[in-house]
C-alpha cells in the first residue's frame, strides 16, 4: 500500500510564498507521476504541476513563472515552492502519486490535502 502526507499549507499574504511537501511510503512505492492539484471552493479539482521520472514537468498556464515542483527520490518526496502568491491561488492541494502495480496498471494515490489561504 502506498501513504501519502502532504505538510506546509497555511495562511500567506499575496505576494508571500509557501513551500508545500509530500511524503510517500509504503512497501510498494515506486512512482512514475508526482504531481500537485488543487480544488478551489465551488471548482473542479485542476492539475497544478507534475513531474515525471525522468523530470519532465508541466505546469498550468495560470501558476507558470511563480511555481516550482521539483522531486527528491531519495526521501520519495515532491515540493511544490509557490511564490507570488495571489488571492485565486486559495484552494486545498492535493499531491497525486500515479504508478504502475505488479501487473503493468496504472494505479493513482491522493494525499489527504492540505490547505493554502492567500489574504489580502
Amino acid at each position: 500500500q502506498v501513504q501519502l502526507v502532504e505538510s506546509g499549507g497555511g495562511l500567506v499574504q499575496a505576494g508571500g510564498s509557501l513551500r508545500l511537501s509530500c511524503a510517500g511510503s509504503g512497501s510498494t512505492f515506486s512512482p512514475n507521476d508526482m504531481g500537485w492539484y488543487r480544488q478551489a471552493p465551488g471548482k473542479q479539482r485542476e492539475l497544478v504541476a507534475v513531474i515525471g521520472s525522468g523530470e519532465i514537468i508541466n505546469y498550468a498556464d495560470s501558476v507558470k513563472g511563480r511555481f516550482t515542483i521539483s522531486r527528491d527520490n531519495a526521501k520519495n518526496t515532491v515540493y511544490l515552492q509557490m511564490n507570488s502568491l495571489k488571492l485565486e491561488d486559495t484552494a486545498v492541494y492535493y499531491c497525486k502519486v500515479s504508478q504502475l502495480n505488479e501487473r503493468g496498471i496504472r494505479q493513482d494515490y491522493w494525499g489527504q490535502g492540505t490547505q493554502v489561504t492567500v489574504s489580502s
